[in-house]
């Protein structure tokens, strides 16, 4: 069973993290999917999204969750039937699962050449034009997306903007965490980043930065 990495970010928050190596039809073992699932993922036209999928509901299982007590609000975000909080996330051969009491997001990215050219539209390019090195760039800039799509899954509004409603302060990839402010509407929000690289991937993972001092009082 490849669960590649499990972290325990606080007492009532867990990462879970799997390598995709097996077929569907492995992965679908001892899985049962709710009428609603089995068809979106019969529909499913790529086969590593599919398998990404069932990866996905064997993390849930390794926690003890059915497919039928994960469910979808009016913007989209997961919940699970408990009340805990979870976002989950999956990119080509990784997937990976946060489950909390409180809310927070995940992401898994690739680590790409394509993101120098997109770069400008998440994030202030400027920030970064000291970095000479193409390979640090890349690594950070994935950091950077990372981190502001688990916040917006965790933030969960339409119509926030990546490029002027989060800002992702400056960091130090040695560091594997920053921090970051949301402010949309009448909602502001700072929140806690960590990130994991391995394998040409990237991870970032994010929690509501004031609740976070409480597990450790």
């Amino acid at each position: 069973m490849p669960l590649y990495k499990t972290i325990t970010v606080n007492p009532f928050t867990k990462v879970l993290i799997w390598k995709i190596e097996e077929s569907f039809e492995k992965l679908s073992e001892g899985i049962e999917l709710t009428p609603k699932c089995k068809k979106k993922v019969d529909d499913m036209k790529s086969e590593i999204h599919r398998r990404g999928f069932m990866s996905v509901r064997q993390l849930l299982a390794l926690e003890g969750y059915e497919d039928k007590d994960l469910w979808y609000d009016e913007n989209g975000k997961p919940h699970l039937k408990d009340g805990k909080n979870i976002s989950i996330t999956h990119s080509f051969e990784y997937s990976a699962i946060i489950i909390s009491d409180d809310d927070v997001g995940i992401d898994i990215e690739k680590q790409r050449p394509k993101i120098l050219k997109i770069g400008p539209k998440f994030t202030t390019i400027e920030d970064y034009h000291h970095i000479e090195d193409d390979e640090l760039l890349i690594r950070k800039l994935t950091i950077v997306w990372c981190a502001k799509e688990s916040l917006y899954k965790s933030f969960a509004r339409k119509g926030m903007s990546f490029y002027k409603h989060i800002y992702v302060k400056d960091f130090d990839p040695r560091s594997n965490e920053t921090y970051a402010t949301v402010n949309f509407q009448d909602k502001h929000e700072s929140y806690h980043i960590w990130f994991h690289e391995f394998d040409g991937f990237t991870c970032a993972y994010v929690l509501l930065h004031e609740r976070k001092h409480k597990y450790f009082e």
